[in-house]
Parts: C-alpha cells; sequence; structure tokens
C-alpha cells in the first residue's frame, strides 16, 4: 500500500494546464484516502473548465495507478472558488509616490529576486490603466479559466502573472474607467484569480495616493509594501505622500529601492549620477525602513525589457534585493501570522 506522502509526490509531478504548476502547488488536492488497495483522490475545480478535469482526472489516475499496491483510483472533484484555495504566505505591494520612477521594474525584479531565492512567486499587476508587466516578460497568452475563477499565466522561469493586459484583445487598447471599475478590477484578480500555494505575491501598483492604491490597502491583507523613488528633489518631495499615505493605512513599509541611481561606466570604472546625489539613506531614514537596494540605469536592463527577455538579467543587485526581501519579510513574520488564505 502507498502511504499518503507517495501519493501527494505522484500528484505533485500532474501539471495543471495553461499555468505548468503541479496540482500540489496549485493547492488543488483537497482529500487523498488510502484503503485496501484503492485510492480516493478529491480535487477542487477552482477555475478549472471541463476539458481540463477531464484531463487531470485521467493524468491523476495514471500517475498514482503506477504506485505499488494500487489496484484501483477514483478521481473526483468538488465546487470551489479560487479565494477558498489560495494560499499566499507574503503579499507585497510595490508604491510609488508619481509615475516614470521605475515601479514596474522593480516590481518585475523583485519577483524575479524571490524566485531565484527558490520561492513560489506570482505578480499582480494592479497598474490597470498602464499595464506594462506582461511586456516586459514577453507574455501575450490570453489566461484560461472557467466561471468559477481565472488562471493566471506563467512565465518562462515560473512566475505567475495576472494583468489587464491579458484580457484585452489587443495590449495597445487603453482602458478608461473611473475609479470604481478599476478598484474592482483589482479585487476580482485578488479573489478570481487561482494563485494557488505563493510565497510571495507582488503587487504592482499604479503610481499616486489615489483609488487603485487605496483599494489594495483596504482590500489584499499585504505583509508590507517597498517604496520606489528616483534621485530627483521633486520625486522624493511627492514619495513622502506615499510614505504617509501607507503609515495613515496602518500598513508596514518593508524598505525603499531607489532606481535610476546611477549609471556605470566600465570604460573609466566610474559611477555618474546623473539626476543628482543619491537619496536612498535620506528616504530610508524617512520611511523608518532599510534601503533595499540602488538601481543603476543599465542599457542592458533598458533591451531586455523592451525584448520581453527581462528574466535573462543578470546582475548582483538581483541576489542582493533577494536576500534582503527575505530578511525583512521573515522578520515581518515574526510579530503575528503570515499566511493570507
Amino acid at each position: 500500500m502507498p502511504t499518503q506522502e507517495q501519493v501527494m509526490e505522484s500528484l505533485d509531478t500532474v501539471l495543471v494546464p495553461g499555468v505548468m504548476r503541479s496540482l500540489v502547488k496549485m493547492n488543488l488536492v483537497r482529500e487523498v484516502r488510502i484503503a485496501e488497495r484503492k485510492v480516493d483522490i478529491t480535487l477542487a475545480s477552482a477555475a478549472l473548465s471541463l476539458e481540463n478535469q477531464e484531463w487531470l482526472k485521467d493524468r491523476t489516475s495514471d500517475v498514482v495507478q503506477k504506485l505499488e499496491g494500487v489496484e484501483e483510483v477514483d478521481v473526483s472533484f468538488v465546487d470551489s472558488k479560487p479565494k477558498d484555495i489560495n494560499e499566499i504566505r507574503y503579499v507585497i505591494a510595490i508604491m510609488s509616490g508619481k509615475g516614470g520612477v521605475g515601479k514596474s521594474l522593480v516590481a518585475s525584479l523583485t519577483a524575479i529576486a524571490l524566485k531565484r531565492q527558490g520561492c513560489e512567486v506570482g505578480i499582480l499587476d494592479a497598474d490597470i490603466t498602464g499595464p506594462s508587466i506582461p511586456k516586459m516578460f514577453g507574455i501575450n497568452t490570453r489566461p484560461s479559466g472557467s466561471d468559477s475563477g481565472i488562471l493566471p499565466v506563467s512565465s518562462r522561469s515560473g512566475i505567475e502573472l495576472m494583468s489587464i493586459n491579458l484580457l484585452l484583445p489587443s495590449e495597445d487598447d487603453a482602458v478608461i474607467w473611473r475609479g470604481p471599475l478599476i478598484g474592482k478590477a483589482i479585487t476580482q484578480f485578488w479573489e478570481e484569480t487561482l494563485w494557488g500555494k505563493l510565497d510571495y505575491l507582488v503587487v504592482d501598483l499604479p503610481p499616486g495616493t489615489a483609488d487603485a492604491p487605496l483599494t489594495v490597502m483596504q482590500t489584499l491583507p499585504l505583509t508590507g509594501i517597498i517604496i520606489v523613488f528616483t534621485p530627483q528633489a521633486l520625486t522624493t518631495m511627492v514619495v513622502r505622500k506615499a510614505i504617509n499615505m501607507a503609515r495613515q493605512m496602518g500598513k508596514p513599509i518593508l524598505g525603499v529601492v531607489e532606481n535610476m541611481s546611477y549609471l556605470y561606466v566600465p570604460e573609466i570604472d566610474r559611477k555618474i549620477e546623473l539626476f543628482g546625489k543619491s537619496r536612498g539613506e535620506e528616504m530610508a531614514r524617512t520611511a523608518h525602513a532599510p534601503l533595499l537596494g540602488r538601481l543603476p540605469i543599465d542599457p542592458a536592463l533598458a533591451k531586455l525589457c523592451d525584448e520581453g527577455n527581462i528574466e535573462h538579467y543578470d546582475a548582483e543587485i538581483i541576489a542582493n534585493l533577494g536576500e534582503s526581501l527575505l530578511q525583512v519579510t521573515s522578520a515581518k513574520a515574526t510579530s503575528g501570522s503570515d499566511r493570507h488564505d
């Protein structure tokens, strides 16, 4: 007779179509019963079309039937919704006081950094009117799903993505919505997307302190916020508004990231601060949070983003960012429960 652990190991090899993460990682396995050479498996139907359910039923039966001592496998589905299935340990919002500071870039690099640390990661693109995450990852695949929910799209490295741009007829179509509709879309992305089991969900906020950031802070169980800024005095002044908003909403600031901090010129081995002296330490003190990193102006990174190959970016700052985020989030977890279901 197989053990419960052996059955779960087999189920971890069954990939959910469209997401390419396993039944176990998508948290779709609801129950496993083993008795007298028969294995009964109950799976959640959340966001799965009837076609996908049939495929998963057949595939699950095949892999479990191969276990020693198994003569019969019965697979059934139970009705469920994504919000009842999702288990997300940390939810991190990436915020800026104004546009044009590279917030979406930092959100993408944050997810990549955490993925390289061995974490299961997703990105919720909450910048409904200015989504750019799919473009940087080179993704234009339309998400699949059912009446009960929607499946995210996986990047090449296995980062789950959900963005309004993946649902539009064309990526160039404008989303001309008022605040309430934008807020509703963000809430739906949170509640109706089958994220499964994630260590981190990175939420890319639109710039400013208006309806959309407010919706995220009021609706999502944020672990904390990362503030993005550039060295210009005007930008840092506006960023203080974002810091004050986070404080007023009672959301902890995990750290700050200075983007476009400098341009490194290898021919002369020099860092040139094109937008003025770094304000990283100053903003860290203002936010009462660590400086997680100073990102350079890197033509190679810009080229990769334009090509949809941001996941190919390899720089020391990525490793440092990932390590820093693991430290600050684990420190926050010691203050209370750290799972958001």
